[in-house]
């Protein structure tokens, strides 16, 4: 199990938002197709056929649980990284 592996479950299964770290969470947007935009402090992901934009801010070297739940919710919705097992 790769480390993108080991970090997309932790977003899907919801018990650690506060504490995944904000440039893992870059790199796993970045493998699931999206593509990152940087405004600022803002890092704006967006796919083709994801109607979502993904807003994300770093806080401190992790990322906000709020934005983590967003991602979760628009892995699970457009059922991205069907590569796990589930």
């Amino acid at each position: 199990m790769t480390r993108s592996d080991k970090l997309l479950e932790r977003v899907l299964r919801g018990t650690s938002d506060a504490n995944i770290p904000f440039d893992g969470l870059r790199h796993l947007l970045a493998q699931l197709g999206f593509e990152e935009r940087i405004r600022g402090s803002h890092h704006i992901f967006t796919k083709a056929g994801v109607e979502e934009i993904l807003n994300l801010q770093p806080k401190g070297s992790h990322s906000k649980p709020y934005q983590v739940k967003q991602v979760r919710q628009v892995i699970l919705r457009y059922k991205l990284g069907g590569d796990s097992d589930e």
